[in-house]
This record gives structure tokens, C-alpha cells and sequence, in this order.
């Protein structure tokens, strides 16, 4: 076809030689792009596009039949173009993967409700993305303030839409957002706290400051309402269970890895990976102490003062200093040309606890940031457990992977670079990428290789816990046998996560009401390193050389996309 001929891949002067015009498919996805972020003008703040800085999504039942309502004409709309080369087979595929997922869900009739992840958190969130350098940016705060307590009022009434249809989230998650909702109006909340920084910031003039004041107030009560409502309204028809049950895990599971995986045999894997790290830790310790066992080793690690951080500022510091280290180093290993080459290091102005990453604006003039929420009263902080966090986050982790997606813009569309994001694909990346330190030679101190088993022990017990529990399965003897319950599973953790208190029972509360969630880290380098395995062995079996360099760079083009897709767009 003529069409298919025009929008083959033509020399350019481009970073990579090659240059595509959009073809029907790009911009059907563009289109799709541009209508989600109407319906969802929180993304395009996070994403730093102008044009929707006081809005709110729609969160009421009519928001989400409108996002339904798009995502159906979407595909029907793409099933009657052809693709016109490889790269609109990929958006083809993904497009109706993730999609077509999406519209799965979405006839569930659940809305989401948990510790984090929830639009209880993200609408509040999204002020952390806010700039607020001047006077102008703070009237968009203003404005968004004035536009929270409606935001709430459309959730609320979904929550009761899917009271309604018997989807009620778990009463431990209620109760833990009835905490976080009422904490952010309290002294030292969050609202006031705006207040305190607006004051501080040296450019609001005293009306705008006055206005702020009377818009974070009303949000303070908005929030208020919202805990009062969850106790009244919600509360007592929220069942004790946690467990979300096997069928509907499954389709979490699909939601977060891109894939189908047996469940059984990977909670299966699960175990054996967790017994080979544990012995693995056991050698660590012995190179820190000879004599010493896992927890000994890192009592070691804690009394060396070369290894300890006091306060968020040094936290802060370091983590800057360690990224920036990193960034210069990788250069040997993949590309990392300006505007990429530089990430930001911050301390959220929440205490809920979790590290994440948020991605550059689409002209890079807001960084990659890295992002470390302490939980109140945590001001003690070891290098040797947090080094594999910063490479994780930032470089060669979450940093590299959403940057060199967000520069390719000679291949990717809108959709793909900036919407698509799978967690086992984006999270399943980071977690390679700590054990690519190893590969390295980045984690030869036997304390950061400690460390660095910490988190994958981390990731892989929660693999355990996450499809034992909500799936039912029998617990092995050693932790007790039996069906998984909460209690057994959170005695488990505690035995694997070395972490806080608080962070443990964050982290616990997060697994119990994010189905599937956790387990793609660990699920997702896996199925990264099983794609990479059968390049290699590909490559040796042609007669080639295998090129780890190459092979990451093809990959990390692409962008993100569900794993299923990613196997097939590489092989």
C-alpha cells in the first residue's frame, strides 16, 4: 500500500539515523493521549503540560463511565487501521492490551480505596508536583485547593456506587485512610504545612497568601469529611477479609506485570528465590564478621559511623551525591545524553513513608526527581541498607528507563512515551537494574551487597505473601503451614523486611490493599531476565555475540509496555 510505503522510517539527522512520520495509528493514540488527559488533568500536571493546573479529574461514577466510554471507542477505532511498520505493531499491541485490560476492570465495579495508591492519596499528591517558584504558580495552587473538596464529594460517590454493587474495600484499608484524611488538616498536616511554605516562600502577596490560607482550610475539611464519611457510610459494610480471592488477583496480577503468570508455580518460585538470597546474605555476613549470622552483620553495619546518616538534609545530600556518582558512571553502559543527564534528589513533604521516582516534564525543564517520605519521628538513616534504593530510583533504574522513553521522540508517540507505564515492566526494570550494579562491580563492599540483598529478600518475601494471601494458598511448614492469614503473613514480613516498624507495617497495609502490586518487582525482573537469557542464548545460537548494551538500549526505547507485549516486540 502507498499509505504503508510513506510511513516507513526515513533518513534523518536524528539521534538515531531515523525519523517516521506519524501514521494513522500514532495519531490515534495521540488523540487518546490528549482525551485521557482532559478526563484526567492530574496527569498532565504530573507530566508538566500546561493548560489544566486547577483541575480535577471527575471522580464520581460519571468520571469513570466517561474514561470507559473512551477507552471502548478507542479500540473499535483501531481495529480498523492497519499498522504500517514495527513500531505501530507495538503501539497496536499495547494499545489494545493495556486498554482492553483497563475496560476488564473497570466492569468490576471497584474503586480503588487503599494506604497509597488510591484518589484518597492522589488528590492530595499532586500538590508535591505543583512548582512554586512564583506568585502565578501559587494562584494555580490556589485554584486547585478551591477545586479539591468537589474531587472528594465525586469519590465519595463512587465509593457508594460500589458499596452498592457489593465492592466494598477491606476495613483495614478504611481505617488507615480515615487516619491519613484526618492527619492532613491537623497541626503539622499537610494543609497547614502549604500555608507555612507559602508564607515562607517569599513571592505570594498578601491577598493570594490570604486566599490560600481560607482554599488549604476548606480542603483540611473536605478531608475531614471524607474520614467522617468513611466511618459513617463505609466503615461498617467494609469486610473484615483482606484477601481479594483468586479470580479477581488474577486480574490484578495481568493489570501490573502485563502477562499471564501461573500463579502457583510462581508463588512457588517465590520461596526458592528467597531461600537462595537468604543463603547468599549468610555469605555477606560471614565476609562483614567471620562468625556472624545476617542480623549480627548488620548490627556491624549500624555502629559504623562511616555508614550512618543524622537528619533529612544529609539523607538528602547523599542521596544526590550518590545519584550524581551514578549518572557519570553509567555513561560506560548506556546513553545518557543532556537534557537526561541529571536527576533531583528531594524530601517529600509527607511523612507517610515509601521512596518513588516522578518522571521530567515533557521539555525537561523539571528534572527527574527522586522523592524519600520519613515517617514522623525517623531521623536516623544507613547508607549500607539505602545505596541499592538511589540506584533503583534513580540510575540506572526508574531514571534511565523513563527518560530515554521520554527522548525518543522519533519513534515513540505521545501515548507511549508519556501514558503507557506497567509497574512489572517499570518496577521489574528497577529491580534489575540493582542487581545490574552487582553485574557491574557497583556492590563489591560486602555492606552495600548486604543492603542490596535486603531489598530483593524484600521483594521476593512479598511475592510469597502477596499471591499466599490473597490466593489462599497453604503456607509452607517452616512459617507455620496452614492457609495464609494476615497475621501469619505479617509475622513472615517482619522475619524478611529489615525495615522499621512503621515501614513494615506500611509496607503490610500496602500488600493487603494493592492486590498485585508488590509481587511485579520481583515478578517482573524475572520475566526481564528471562527475555534477556533468550537474546543471549538467541545471539549464541546464530553464531553472534550477545550485546548487553545493545540489547538494553532496543528495550528501554520501546518504553514501557506490559512484559507479554515487550517479549515480542524484542524477539
Amino acid at each position: 500500500m502507498n499509505a504503508a510505503h510513506q510511513n516507513q522510517p526515513t533518513a534523518s539527522a536524528g539521534a538515531t539515523g531515523l525519523t517516521r512520520r506519524p501514521s494513522p495509528i500514532d495519531e490515534l493514540a495521540d488523540r487518546y493521549f490528549a482525551d485521557t488527559l482532559a478526563l484526567n488533568p492530574e496527569e498532565a500536571t504530573a507530566l508538566g503540560h500546561p493548560g489544566h493546573e486547577t483541575e480535577y479529574a471527575d471522580y464520581s461514577p460519571a468520571g469513570t463511565a466517561a474514561q470507559d466510554d473512551l477507552d471502548r471507542r478507542v479500540l473499535a477505532d483501531l481495529d480498523a487501521l492497519d499498522p504500517v511498520d514495527e513500531v505501530d505493531r507495538v503501539t497496536a499491541a499495547a494499545m489494545r492490551e493495556r486498554i482492553g485490560l483497563q475496560r476488564e476492570i473497570t466492569a468490576t465495579q471497584r474503586t480503588e480505596l487503599n494506604n497509597l495508591a488510591s484518589p484518597a492519596q492522589g488528590i492530595r499528591e499532586i500538590f508535591d508536583l505543583m512548582p512554586t517558584d512564583t506568585a502565578g504558580q501559587w494562584e494555580h495552587v490556589a485554584g486547585r485547593l478551591a477545586n479539591l473538596p468537589a474531587a472528594l464529594e465525586g469519590y465519595r460517590a463512587s465509593l457508594l456506587h460500589s458499596r452498592e454493587a457489593g465492592q466494598v474495600p477491606a476495613r483495614r484499608q478504611v481505617d488507615i485512610v480515615i487516619e491519613q484524611a484526618e492527619a492532613h488538616s491537623s497541626p503539622g498536616g499537610f494543609f497547614p504545612g502549604l500555608v507555612e511554605r507559602a508564607g515562607a516562600a517569599g513571592v505570594v502577596p498578601s491577598s493570594l497568601l490570604t486566599e490560600l490560607e481560607g482554599r488549604a482550610l476548606r480542603a483540611g475539611e473536605a478531608y475531614r469529611s471524607l474520614a467522617t464519611f468513611l466511618k459513617e457510610e463505609l466503615r461498617d459494610a467494609a469486610p473484615e477479609r483482606d484477601a481479594v480471592g483468586r479470580d479477581y488477583y488474577a486480574l490484578a496480577s495481568r493489570e501490573f506485570l502485563g502477562a499471564s503468570v501461573d500463579l502457583e508455580e510462581t508463588y512457588q518460585w517465590g520461596l526458592e528465590e528467597l531461600a537462595r538470597i537468604v543463603a547468599a546474605q549468610r555469605a555477606d555476613a560471614q565476609a562483614i564478621r567471620p562468625g556472624a549470622g545476617i542480623e549480627e552483620a548488620r548490627q556491624v553495619l549500624n555502629a559504623d559511623p562511616a555508614r550512618r546518616l543524622e537528619g533529612t538534609g544529609a539523607l538528602r545530600d547523599w542521596m544526590q551525591a550518590t545519584s550524581d556518582a551514578a549518572l557519570e558512571a553509567m555513561s560506560a553502559y548506556f546513553d545518557v545524553p543532556a537534557p537526561m543527564d541529571r536527576i533531583e534528589c528531594m524530601i517529600a513533604p509527607t511523612q507517610e513513608g515509601g521512596v518513588y521516582y516522578t518522571g521530567p516534564s515533557e521539555d525537561f525543564s523539571r528534572p527527574g526527581r527522586m522523592w524519600w517520605s520519613v515517617p514522623a519521628g525517623e531521623d536516623s538513616f544507613t547508607t549500607w541498607e539505602q545505596k541499592t534504593t538511589v540506584y533503583h530510583e534513580g540510575v540506572p533504574g526508574h531514571h534511565l528507563q523513563v527518560a530515554t522513553a521520554m527522548l525518543n521522540r522519533e519513534e515513540l508517540n505521545d501515548w507511549r512515551r508519556n501514558a503507557l507505564w506497567t509497574s512489572g515492566h517499570g518496577e521489574g526494570w528497577a529491580l534489575y537494574a540493582e542487581q545490574l550494579m552487582e553485574e557491574f562491580g557497583f556492590l563489591q563492599d560486602p555492606g552495600d551487597h548486604l543492603g542490596m540483598l535486603d531489598a530483593q529478600r524484600m521483594r521476593a518475601a512479598r511475592v510469597v505473601f502477596d499471591i499466599g494471601v490473597h490466593c489462599g494458598f497453604e503456607a509452607p511448614a517452616e512459617y507455620g503451614g496452614g492457609t495464609w492469614t494476615p497475621e501469619a503473613g505479617y509475622a513472615f514480613l517482619q522475619e524478611h523486611i529489615n525495615d522499621t516498624p512503621g515501614q513494615v507495617r506500611f509496607e503490610f497495609i500496602r500488600y493487603l490493599g494493592w492486590p498485585g502490586q508488590a509481587p511485579a518487582y520481583k515478578i517482573g525482573q524475572r520475566i526481564w531476565e528471562q527475555i534477556r537469557a533468550e537474546h543471549a542464548a538467541r545471539a549464541g545460537h546464530e553464531g553472534g555475540t550477545f550485546d548487553l548494551k545493545d540489547f538494553h538500549t532496543r528495550a528501554l526505547r520501546l518504553g514501557s509496555m506490559g512484559l507479554d507485549t515487550l517479549r515480542e516486540a524484542l524477539a
